[in-house]
């Protein structure tokens, strides 16, 4: 139990996908204009990545290696990565029409969006059980959307204030991300 705690920690905290491993930037900037729709992305990224993390575990574990092809993990991964943002997608365009107009085109890109990869690969790569590959997963989506939320909080309230003409748009954005990167950098103990 205590392993697992630090698994979460560590993935949402230590080693955030956005903030330390730099993985899903795309929907991390484009997104985070507003809290509602950063939350929204949040609550999908939540989704595919904790499922994509026990599909990928147990295909792994039991198709993959079993058959000794473990080389067509990435092939095989962005394939249940896709089929699960398919769902997601169709989901919200049923039943939350007003999100899945908000998110537009980066609802799709959940699919190339290196963190979702990512986590199924360090899975593998840290031999993560079934178990602690989904807390893995819930960690790091936990994580991804700890740091949209905050960004999209910061960039509200940017919009407020005066800031330099040669800094307005995306130069204040990316230096708000540096700024909560070496914020969280501070999780690792190293500062």
């Amino acid at each position: 139990m205590k392993e697992l705690l630090l698994i979460a920690i560590g993935s949402a905290l230590v080693n955030n996908v956005v903030l330390s491993q730099f993985l899903g930037l795309c929907p991390f900037l484009g997104v985070s204009k507003k809290t509602e729709t950063a939350a929204g992305m949040g609550a999908a990224v939540v989704f595919v990545i904790t499922i994509a993390s026990a599909c990928t575990s147990l295909i792994y574990d039991f198709v993959l290696v079993k058959l000794g092809i473990e080389y067509l993990q990435t092939i095989v991964f962005i394939l249940v990565i896709a089929a699960l943002v398919q769902f997601v997608e169709m989901f919200l365009k049923k039943n939350m029409v007003s999100l899945y107009e908000a998110l537009g085109v980066y609802l799709p890109l959940i699919t190339t969006n290196c963190a979702v990869l990512g986590v199924a690969l360090t899975n593998v790569q840290e031999k993560y059980n079934f178990v602690e590959s989904v807390v893995n997963g819930i960690g790091v989506s936990v994580g991804f959307t700890i740091a949209i939320v905050l960004l999209s909080g910061i960039r509200e309230k940017i919009e407020y204030n005066d800031v330099p003409h040669s800094f307005q748009g995306s130069p204040i954005v990316l230096i708000t991300a540096g700024l909560m990167s070496i914020a969280f950098f501070g999780f690792s103990g190293l500062i």
